[in-house]
């Protein structure tokens, strides 16, 4: 048991620190034709006032598109509803 028990574990295994120039042709795989190696950037702008007005119409877009399809669907199952309340009263009817 550990003698004070607030102190951190120590690693069971040291880290193994590969230095960049120590990297091998193969390493990382190649996929497809291309290969990279070392790092990459990614650089990420703030959206200006034309950017967000675009997406909030694409997303205002989209959000009237799930309610015409839900309003649709709606209304397609009023008949079939119709239908099977008029069925099921015809055979109340002559079921007597």
């Amino acid at each position: 048991m550990a003698e004070n028990p607030d102190q951190p574990e120590r690693p069971r295994a040291e880290p193994e620190i590969i230095p960049p120039s120590r990297g091998t042709p193969d390493w990382p795989p190649s996929h497809g034709y291309t290969r990279t190696y070392g790092t990459q950037r990614i650089y990420v702008g703030r959206i200006g006032p034309f950017g967000f007005v675009l997406i909030m119409l694409i997303a205002g877009l989209l959000a009237a598109m799930l309610l015409m399809l839900l309003i649709g669907t709606v209304l397609i199952w009023i008949p079939v509803v119709a239908v099977l309340v008029v069925v099921a009263a015809i055979f109340r009817l002559f079921g007597r």
